[in-house]
């Protein structure tokens, strides 16, 4: 019997499948059951065989419903009646369909061995529905540990909060309104390289005039310059 552990290298699934024995290749060829025939005979999946009805439910021909005219073990395909095409030559030949692509719709019950095996998978499957419903939870009485712990009183200690000395309040400050300051000069901006490289013009000098005319007309002046009346009678 070949080993039935799960590999992960696809090189060593290819050698399982294509060196498989017959009695795993026809658990390969299983197909899934329609929903009506799921509710009536207690199973999800059968392996595909010769006069059952199926519908393919993808690739190119989906949709098309046929009976089941041959199953290929070797190449894992099935072929349906009615489900042919064409050759260069004018023969007619079936469509090779792998089972994963198709859904069964009528079983064959002739053989008597695939009845029993409806009826092993349907008394499996009532017992485990049955394990499935929820289950009403009995409450159980409390022991005495847990009296024990729900009887102990919580201490709590509170903290006396000190009563802070009352403070005199002091009368609010009253708000004075300062007048905006005259906005300082702008600083002047540093002399970029332009303005240092040319040259400075000189200030025009201007000529300072003589303060004669202003001692001349000053009074001190004027008094020195009249004569006395001491020196007019000496004349």
């Amino acid at each position: 019997m070949q080993d039935t552990k799960r590999v992960k290298n696809p090189k060593k699934q290819r050698k399982r499948m294509f060196n498989a024995p017959a009695h795993i290749r026809h658990k390969l060829m299983s197909a899934p059951l329609s929903h009506e025939l799921t509710a009536s005979r207690g199973a999800k999946t059968l392996p595909v065989r010769k006069g059952d009805t199926i519908l393919i439910k993808r690739g190119d021909n989906k949709g098309f419903e046929g009976k089941v005219s041959r199953v290929d073990l070797k190449a894992y395909r099935i072929y349906i009646e009615g489900l042919t095409r064409e050759k260069v030559d004018g023969t007619n030949i079936f469509l090779p369909i792998h089972p994963s692509k198709v859904e069964i719709r009528n079983l064959n019950l002739d053989d008597k061995w695939r009845k029993n095996i409806l009826e092993r998978k349907k008394a499996t499957v009532q017992p485990a529905k049955q394990k499935a419903k929820p289950t009403k939870k009995v409450e159980k009485a409390p022991t005495k540990v847990e009296e024990a712990k729900e009887e102990k009183p919580v201490k709590i200690t509170m903290v006396a909060e000190k009563a802070a000395p009352e403070v005199a309040k002091e009368p609010a400050p009253e708000m004075v309104i300062e007048e905006p300051e005259q906005k300082k000069a702008t600083a002047k901006k540093p002399a970029t390289k332009k303005e240092e490289a040319k040259p400075k013009k000189a200030a025009k000098k201007v000529p300072v005039e003589k303060k004669t005319e202003e001692k001349e007309a000053s009074p001190k002046s004027r008094a020195k310059s009249r004569p006395s009346e001491k020196t007019k009678g000496e004349q």
